[in-house]
């Protein structure tokens, strides 16, 4: 007796993808995926040869001073140790690979997401549409992204890249939105009235209100960039997530051990700097107030000068 509907029929979803996948996508359109390895490879590049160039005692003192500069003594204590460690481990290299992939990864996200976010907290409807896109994007697990990835970019560094931005973007397009419509519309309000342009109201005045939001979403978009390149090393992505990979299928615990210690002291390095600016960015509502104040002073002349004549 049949007790499921599996029992009459099996939907058959996995064959229909694999057609679509295989037979239309591929074939159409893997030239145009191609081309768009170009900018990322150019950047990852750049970034990973400057690295690699840059003489490891200039970067012992340059990140240290960043963090310094950015988020304080402390954490500029812990780059400083983290950096010496990473070196000591002799997993240096390996370390700045990765470091270019994350940078790249999230250079390529701040650019799409930002826009998009911008784009749906002007549009209800836009932001309707590709919401179900991003709750896909998020709930999907990592590994499936690899399958369709290899298939359109192939293997390597740069399609490890590319899987990492589509897995790591969501949180910039939604904390971007966020951010913008928690903009007291007060402000948006007298802004608009003092005769400010759609320009102006959304750079001087809605972006840094909200740059604490994006900066939020940065920072969970470099955590993500970080989670996503260790499994990318599973399609022929070097770096610490390699370093991993050998260690595990070796059953090498000490090798797979150096590649986590290298990337937990990563993770909390760039995230305690980019913690550090998205909180200088609560600070910078000084001045956010100081050009809107001008925003208002200037359009107030502009209206006393026309009362005037």
């Amino acid at each position: 007796m049949a007790d499921r509907l599996s029992d009459f029929y099996t939907l058959p979803l996995d064959d229909w993808i694999e057609v679509v996948v295989k037979e239309w996508l591929v074939p159409n359109f893997r030239p145009a995926f191609q081309a768009l390895q170009w900018p990322i490879d150019q950047l990852l590049g750049w970034l990973e040869d400057g690295l690699l160039w840059l003489p490891y005692p200039v970067f012992v003192a340059m990140v240290p001073l960043i963090a310094w500069r950015v988020a304080g003594t402390r954490v500029a204590i812990f780059a400083l140790s983290a950096v010496l460690l990473l070196d000591l481990l002799g997993i240096w290299q390996e370390t700045m690979i990765t470091l270019s992939m994350i940078i790249t990864a999230v250079a390529f996200c701040v650019m799409v997401g930002v826009p998009l976010g911008i784009l749906a907290a002007r549009s209800d409807r836009f932001a309707g549409l590709i919401r179900p896109v991003l709750d896909i994007m998020q709930t999907i697990p990592p590994f499936v992204y690899l399958v369709p990835i290899v298939m359109l970019f192939g293997v390597g560094i740069v399609p490890g890249v590319i899987a990492t931005i589509i897995f790591a973007l969501p949180p910039m397009i939604r904390l971007t939105n966020l951010g913008i419509r928690q903009v007291q519309s007060e402000l948006v309000e007298a802004g608009l009235a003092f005769g400010a342009s759609r320009r102006q109201l959304l750079f001087e005045i809605q972006i840094p209100l909200a740059l604490r939001t994006i900066m939020a979403g940065l920072n969970q978009t470099l955590m993500l960039s970080l989670s996503m390149v260790v499994i990318a090393a599973l399609i022929g992505a070097g770096g610490l997530g390699l370093t991993v990979f050998t260690g595990l299928g070796r059953l090498d615990i000490g090798r797979a051990s150096l590649g986590g210690i290298g990337i937990v002291l990563l993770a909390i390095l760039l995230d305690r700097i980019t913690q550090a600016l998205g909180e200088g960015g609560q600070a910078g509502r000084g001045s956010t107030k100081r050009s809107f104040r001008q925003l208002l002073f200037k359009g107030g002349r502009q209206h006393g000068t026309e009362d005037d004549s």
